[in-house]
């Protein structure tokens, strides 16, 4: 058997991806599903679609690289988080469509819980804040709201998954209701402590315990396929969500090992061993890829504006007709000249979590022109990441190993050397660009044998290039500290009846 097929359910499209044994991707088929706003603040995915498109994928990957299903040793799985389905276990049809992790519905709900005082328990039992990002609250709102589903639900007939799951009941033909344990601690559900379904959550949240997969390992053989995609029966041997799996993909497993991808938002996370570290910085705690007996941890925090700044600037502002133009625009002068630029357009994430503060652009004069804010647009996306390993430096009490990056915009050199020159580390590319898949498709080969260990994976892991910091520490800590004070500028923009306008909008 020559190959690991990766599927990649992502937000906005469906991917089926082969890789050989040198983890190379000889094989890429790729397509979009359509994204759904019913109302404001609402973001919903077509469930059947995802699984008829991550279908069509598949059959035309095997067509365009004529391979058999016998040259497929083992099938991995990664998916957005945290985006939450609800099925009928007999007709396999969902009850409504799915709730994407962006939607924002169960604002008023969470703040509600936190009124009441459950944040603490909530925090100290998953790692995780009372947010809607989280899966709980939508399926929450999906017993409270559909006709009959609470009901059903205590039955026994209805099952929830994340996407994973979604995917592994399709590909066994409703055999396997499964998840992993990175996906299963994203879903305010999870004790990441005792490593299972806490029964006090549950009875927060309302939700049946029967509603629930059952949690395996990132890395073991959870089934084999059951469809006529195939002409036999594949091992699905590896599940993981899609940060985590972007971390085993780029060969950090050990303690003080990070990666960040930089895509619309930025993704850091940190391996820090086989302990949770609790953050007192609003930094998530999340559950590692799982390839042993022994759970390992991460830190997580997230940007929410990071390429999305470089589209603004081309979409909003129109000073780029392409993302590609704002380094070549930004490297016409050699610095921003003192304009700070805070992309808070929806808010700031970690380590700030403060929903409320507004954009800002701040120390223009009459001087400044489009390539000073390109570069401050590019400085704030550095800043954003040096912020949250910064607090995960503090939290973890762990030397930093090495950061290694990945996403579209590693192909700008200059935003990748200036991340090394703010955080004064070296920032490693990754030969491999799709990171994600890979990190499945290694899962999924451990488990079946296709890799010996993950020493043999590591060593075909190979840096494309590296940045090393080209200015003074006491340089970066000045550009900091000011980065710092446009923040605190920012927040004086903070308008409070967001979030009660948000509910009133969504009621």
């Amino acid at each position: 058997m020559k190959y690991i097929l990766a599927i990649d359910q992502g937000t906005t499209s469906c991917r089926a991806i082969l890789v050989d044994t040198a983890g190379n991707i000889v094989g890429i088929k790729q397509k979009e599903i359509k994204q759904h706003y019913p109302k404001p603040g609402r973001v919903e995915h077509d469930a059947e679609e995802i699984w008829n498109t991550q279908k069509y994928v598949i059959e035309e990957l095997q067509t365009k690289s004529n391979i058999q299903a016998s040259d497929i040793a083992a099938i991995g799985i990664t998916n957005q988080r945290e985006t939450t389905v609800i099925w009928d276990r007999k007709t396999g049809i969902p009850i409504y469509p799915a709730i994407v992790w962006q939607d924002r519905r169960t604002s008023k709900y969470c703040k509600h819980l936190k009124e009441a005082g459950h944040e603490n328990l909530v925090h100290e039992k998953t790692g995780l804040l009372l947010d809607p990002y989280f899966s709980a609250t939508k399926i929450h709102w999906m017993l409270e709201n559909i006709s009959g589903a609470k009901e059903k639900a205590l039955a026994g007939e209805l099952a929830f998954g994340t996407i994973d799951s979604w995917l592994l009941w399709n590909l066994t033909r409703g055999k396997v209701h499964a998840t992993d344990v990175t996906n299963a601690s994203r879903t305010l559900l999870y004790n990441i402590h005792e490593n299972c379904w806490d029964e006090e959550l549950l009875a927060l949240f309302s939700i049946p315990k029967a509603l629930l997969p059952e949690v395996k390992r990132s890395s073991e053989i959870y089934a084999v396929t059951a469809t006529s995609l195939f002409s036999q029966p594949i091992p699905i041997g590896g599940v993981a969500g899609d940060q985590q799996a972007a971390l085993f993909g780029q060969s950090c497993t050990k303690p003080g090992m990070c990666k960040v991808t930089y895509g619309t938002g930025c993704f850091i996370l940190m391996h820090t061993g086989k302990k949770p570290i609790i953050s007192k910085q609003k930094l998530l705690t999340t559950i590692a890829c799982q390839t042993s007996a022994e759970i390992e941890y991460a830190l997580e925090g997230s940007v929410f504006i990071g390429g999305a700044v470089v589209q603004w600037l081309r979409d909003a502002l129109g000073i780029i007709k392409s993302a590609s133009e704002v380094e070549k625009l930004a490297l016409n002068v050699p610095d921003s000249q003192g304009v700070y630029f805070v992309p808070a357009f929806t808010g700031l994430g970690a380590p700030y979590w403060d929903p409320f503060v507004r954009g800002a652009i701040l120390g223009m004069t009459r001087g400044t022109n489009a390539a000073h804010i390109a570069r401050a647009a590019l400085d704030g996306i550095v800043y954003q990441v040096t912020d949250v390993i910064d607090a995960m430096l503090e939290n973890a009490h762990i030397s930093l190993e090495s950061i290694r990056v990945d996403g579209g915009a590693i192909e700008n050199s200059l935003l990748m050397q200036m991340q090394s020159n703010l955080l004064q580390q070296e920032i490693t590319c990754p030969k491999w660009k799709e990171i994600t898949a890979l990190g499945a498709a290694f899962l999924a080969g451990l488990s079946t044998g296709f890799w010996k260990n993950t020493e043999e994976i590591e060593a075909i892991w190979k840096k494309e290039k590296s940045y090393l910091p080209k200015i003074t520490k006491q340089q970066a800590e000045e550009y900091q500290g000011k980065w710092s004070l446009a923040v605190k500028c920012a927040s004086l923009f903070e308008n409070p009846m967001i979030e009660e306008m948000e509910g009133l909008r969504n009621e």
